[in-house]
């Protein structure tokens, strides 16, 4: 059985009093709830695994290079993230995909170098809304995981986080019905690549997760959690989605 998920990309945000309210989130969660991680920017990642010490919030980066090390100037490799304490690690965000230009090949190199360090990879894939509304929306969502995916990916090393690019931060988001047909979609194309061990690759929703719409998202089969960005940022926002998770 596949562990539920909440995962929390704080981004570009983070300072003392956001360490505090992690500090609370972690004090809120009993022994029942799901997995929890939460991915800061790398200056913090030490302070954040120091605050979650002996409490179930996990801490992971929100990005890694390619190399072990080199002339790679404000880049921060894999082995450093895990070296802070931190268990995870974010790549293939539409945003970096975006702004810092990142191909699928690249991607593909940081997971492969991420799962060599031991961090559990959250592998970004998601669609534009010019995409959402054209004829192969699922096909190239799966071209997408297929050309980003490392062939020794497994259930212990691999989580897929399914964000349409146009429903990050917006507000909007798709249908019930449209999540439950992408991620289904996925676990067959999963299974067609790693047969039936694909059943134990975590496949996260991201994109506008609010406490007001996660219970009716996780009502989905193979959704096992989400990858939520700015309600993230405060307990009293995430809270109400890790129990949400926790409950369905």
């Amino acid at each position: 059985m596949r562990r539920k998920l909440a995962a929390g990309n704080w981004k570009m945000n983070g300072d003392a009093a956001l360490l505090g309210e992690l500090a609370t989130l972690a004090g809120q969660q009993a022994d029942t709830a799901p997995e929890i991680l939460i991915c800061p920017p790398h200056p913090l990642l030490a302070h954040a695994v120091s605050v979650t010490d002996g409490s179930p919030v996990g801490i992971g980066g929100q990005d890694c290079h390619a190399a072990r090390t080199g002339a790679h100037t404000g880049d921060v490799s894999a082995p450093m993230i895990a070296a802070t304490g931190a268990q995870a690690v974010i790549v293939g965000h539409s945003e970096r995909r975006a702004e810092h230009h990142e191909t699928s090949e690249i991607v593909r190199a940081k997971a492969t170098a991420a799962m060599a360090a031991g961090l559990t990879t959250i592998l970004c894939i998601g669609e534009s809304e010019e995409e959402r509304l054209g004829n192969d929306t699922l096909k190239h969502i799966a071209d997408l995981m297929h050309a980003s995916l490392p062939d020794a990916a497994t259930g212990d090393t691999l989580v897929i986080a399914y964000e349409p690019i146009w429903a990050i931060g917006t507000g909007r988001v798709p249908t019930l019905d449209q999540i439950v047909e992408t991620h289904d979609m996925l676990r067959d194309e999963l299974v067609g690549r790693f047969g039936p061990d694909a059943m134990t690759i975590r496949l996260l929703y991201g994109g506008s997760v609010k406490p007001t719409n996660a219970a009716e998202i996780f009502t989905a089969d193979n959704v096992d959690g989400a990858l939520v960005g700015g309600a993230s940022l405060k307990a009293a926002d995430f809270q109400p989605i890790i129990a949400a998770l926790a409950a369905s």
